[in-house]
């Protein structure tokens, strides 16, 4: 055996829960195995705010907007510089509405989009992610979040 072996094998075990330390240190939303890390939008500036004026999103990121209670919670694409996937949940974080590709809106009337049922959750991120991540209606997502 050689030598380094060990030393070697120490070093790769010892990167590899660092890596995964520093992942767990994001907020995330999964699905299954595939998870997106997000930023949270809780407050109603936030919400407000929300990707307006974003003009890239890294892959695997997007935003979570957590609501005060369920309800219409319709989301439009005004000033928002990039293609979205918007991801509608209930109280159980089970989807309930998928609106994919949805594009940018520089003139008024921007079109609006929600969800027929009352959502408390919506996830946004980039186009064609949904899909990626295998997100079909009453799938349930997990959240991971800091606090």
């Amino acid at each position: 055996m050689s030598p380094l072996r060990y030393p070697i094998l120490s070093l790769v075990l010892m990167l590899s829960l660092f890596a995964c330390t520093a992942r767990s240190t994001e907020d995330q939303v999964c699905f299954k195995r595939n998870c997106v890390d997000v930023s949270l939008a809780q407050t109603h500036e936030a919400r407000e705010q929300g990707l307006k004026f974003v003009t890239r999103l890294e892959p695997n990121r997007g935003m979570l907007f957590i609501f005060p209670k369920s309800g219409q919670n319709n989301f439009w694409m005004k000033e928002t510089m990039i293609p979205l996937d918007i991801i509608w949940m209930d109280y159980a974080r089970r989807i309930i509405h998928i609106e994919r590709n949805v594009p940018p809106c520089a003139i008024d009337p921007c079109p609006t989009y929600g969800p027929k049922k009352p959502a408390l959750y919506v996830l946004e991120v980039n186009a064609n992610h949904a899909q990626e991540m295998g997100l079909r209606l009453g799938g349930e997502l997990e959240f991971k979040l800091k606090d």
